[in-house]
This record gives structure tokens, C-alpha cells and sequence, in this order.
């Protein structure tokens, strides 16, 4: 998967969950995320269930997906700072004068006398270093207090003055191939898209008009077939079925990114009832992919025959010599080895068929609009 492919993938999530937007570089995104979102990405349970049991608005985070780390390290490095200046802002240039610590023989001024040594401070003097504190002028107002300072947060609306800066907080995670964060927004819109249930949007002359357009019911199922020995590959059958006459269809997918859908039902707008049940028309879409797959050509899994066979008759010569001349003591220790290494050999090479559902849907589309495989 390239990276053009995950920042694509990652900015429909975003979209579709109705995050935030709130930088978006070609390197990363930094996003505020939804309510949903924040609930799938981020694990804070005791947070949410504190916002469920008080009603409030909740504080989602934000986080910064990062695609090309690299480029995203160069693009958020701070400029190096000139040659003679200080690299850390905020740090405090001594004067020459100043310079002369008395570690180092430095001669304190006459009326220096730290507190230590004896001397009387002088009437409201302030230790050595330290400055007097500033004194408001007559008729001004007074500085305002820390708990006015602060912004309202949830804490402080339900529990009184928390004495904590509140600072917002940003996650950075990296978003490559096999990352973790990665998998898990696969797992999410996996999960989320599961099962979904859509209507054909109606054109905006039918929504004038006083006509019904009666509207037939298909069931979707997206198939993995993995066809698997020492190699491996996959292959995806989008079917429908019509559950009012059991005609399936094979690229069912293909058909429907030419249509517009909604979850809602349109209006003006006439259900043909189903003859077939849910359950019977997966029986029929997992018979029909099978007799699909008997019609290919399964010369990979003679090949893959043949080399495990070969792999056997490798570890045969080895072991069987071995049985015969090892002490008795060792014979049940290498005896276990010979069969595990004979289970490993075939599942290994053994070809096989391996059938999953990715996800499923029930489309309400009109009658006739389905085009010709």
C-alpha cells in the first residue's frame, strides 16, 4: 500500500467521520477529531462515561496523522538559530557587568549584605537576587485571580477551581503501512462498515411528479477468496441477488459507484415485497460463488501438490535414517520432531480455499436499472 494510498484512505475517514480539518501538508494531517471518531481512536472510557452520565459537551482530541515521517520531521523542525545568538528563546542574556558570579572572585556591591553573614536587612528589602514585588496603582483594579484567569473547563464547572493550566493536548502518530494506528482505522471502518442498508436517490423530476417507482431489493456480499499453499492469492467477488426473483449478478460493486444513494427512504416511492429470505439468499450467493471457483483452472494446486510431496520425501530421507540408528532413549524425542516437521510441511504447501465475507448490504434500487453482466 503507497503512501498516496493511505493519505487518501485517511482523509476519507476524516471526512466521513466529520472531523476537524485543521492543517492539512502533504506529510501529515491535524485534525479535531468527532465525537464518533474519538470514541474508536482514542481509549478513554471513564472520560466518555463521565460525558454520557453529565450531558455535557465533550473535549475530542487532536491528533496529527503523519504520512511521511521524514518529510514531516524537516517540515516542523525549527530554523537553526544564527551564529552568536542564544538557541533556546527565553533565556536571559547577561550583561558583561553582570558576568562576574562571586564563585568565580567577582566583587558583590557595597550594599550587598546577604542575609547569612549577619547583616540586617534594611526595612522592606528583599533577599539578594530577588526583586520587589510590583505595587498597583492607587485606584486601579486589582489583578485577577487564577480561578478568573483560567478558561471554564468541565472539571471546574462540576468540581469548583481546578489549580491546573489546561493546555490542549496533540497526538501524533505515525500512518504507514503495518503501523498500528494504521490497523486500527482499518479495524474501525471495518466494523462500521459492516452491514449497510441504502436507497437510490430519485432524480429531481420523479420528486415533482405525482408517479410511484417501485423499487426491487438486492442483497450484497463482497467475498475474499484466498486461494493459499506456499503461495498465495486473493481475489474479491462482489454478488447480488434479487430477492424478489433470485437473479444474482456478479460485479455487483461495479454498478453501484454509478448510482447516488441515501439512507433515507425518497420519497414517491414503491417497495416490491421480497420472496426470499435473507438467510435462503446466502445460500444461494455462497452455491453460486462455489460452482464459480469449480470452473477455474486449478493448476496451481497440482503444482503446489507436487512440491509438497517433494518437501516430504526431503524430511523422509533424513529422519527414517535417523530412527533406525538413534538410541532408544532419543528415538521418542526425534520421532515427535519427525511428525512436527511433517505438519509444518503441510500446512505449509497443502492448497487450499479459503472463503471470508468482507461486509454485506441491502440496496433498494429501481426496477430495470440494472445493466447486463
Amino acid at each position: 500500500m503507497k503512501r498516496e494510498q493511505i493519505e487518501t484512505f485517511v482523509m476519507r475517514f476524516l471526512h466521513a467521520e466529520q472531523c476537524d480539518i485543521l492543517e492539512k501538508h502533504p506529510a501529515y494531517v491535524t485534525a479535531k477529531l468527532s465525537p464518533s471518531a474519538d470514541k474508536e481512536l482514542t481509549y478513554r472510557p471513564y472520560y466518555w462515561s463521565f460525558v454520557e452520565r453529565t450531558g455535557i459537551t465533550p473535549e475530542t482530541l487532536v491528533c496529527t496523522f503523519v504520512f511521511d515521517p521524514e518529510a514531516h520531521k524537516a517540515a516542523t523542525q525549527p530554523a537553526q538559530a544564527p551564529a552568536g545568538q542564544q538557541l533556546h528563546p527565553g533565556a536571559a542574556v547577561a550583561s558583561p557587568a553582570d558576568a562576574q558570579p562571586f564563585a568565580t572572585g567577582g566583587t558583590p556591591p557595597a550594599d550587598a549584605q546577604p542575609f547569612a553573614t549577619g547583616g540586617t536587612p534594611p526595612a522592606g528589602a528583599q533577599p539578594y537576587g530577588l526583586s520587589a514585588p510590583a505595587t498597583a496603582p492607587a485606584g486601579a483594579a486589582p489583578p485577577a485571580t487564577a480561578a478568573q484567569q483560567a478558561p471554564d473547563s468541565i472539571l471546574g464547572r462540576y468540581f469548583g477551581f481546578v489549580p491546573t493550566q489546561i493546555t490542549t493536548r496533540i497526538a501524533k502518530d505515525e500512518v504507514t503501512f503495518g503501523s498500528r494506528r494504521l490497523l486500527q482505522l482499518f479495524d474501525v471502518v471495518r466494523s462500521k462498515g459492516r452491514f449497510v442498508h441504502l436507497y437510490e436517490q430519485t432524480p429531481q423530476q420523479q420528486q415533482r411528479s405525482s408517479s410511484t417507482i417501485a423499487y426491487e431489493n438486492w442483497l450484497q456480499v463482497n467475498f475474499k477468496v484466498d486461494m493459499a499453499c506456499d503461495m498465495k492469492r486473493s481475489e474479491i467477488h462482489s454478488l447480488g441477488i434479487q430477492l424478489g426473483t433470485g437473479e444474482i449478478r456478479s460485479q455487483f460493486q461495479n454498478l453501484l459507484l454509478n448510482k447516488q444513494l441515501t439512507p433515507r427512504l425518497p420519497a414517491q416511492v414503491f417497495i416490491v415485497p421480497d420472496q426470499i429470505t435473507l438467510a435462503r439468499a446466502v445460500i444461494y450467493l455462497e452455491a453460486y460463488l462455489e460452482q464459480r471457483l469449480r470452473e477455474i483452472d486449478h493448476h496451481w494446486a497440482e503444482e503446489a501438490g507436487s512440491r509438497l510431496l517433494e518437501e516430504i520425501e526431503r524430511i523422509s530421507s533424513y529422519y527414517e535414517p535417523l530412527l533406525q540408528s538413534v538410541e532408544l532413549e532419543r528415538k521418542q524425542e526425534i520421532s515427535d520432531q519427525y511428525r512436527n516437521r511433517k505438519q509444518e510441511i503441510e500446512w505449509q504447501y497443502q492448497p487450499r480455499i479459503v472463503i471470508s465475507v468482507i461486509n454485506c448490504g441491502l440496496f433498494h434500487l429501481r426496477s430495470g436499472s440494472q445493466p447486463n453482466n
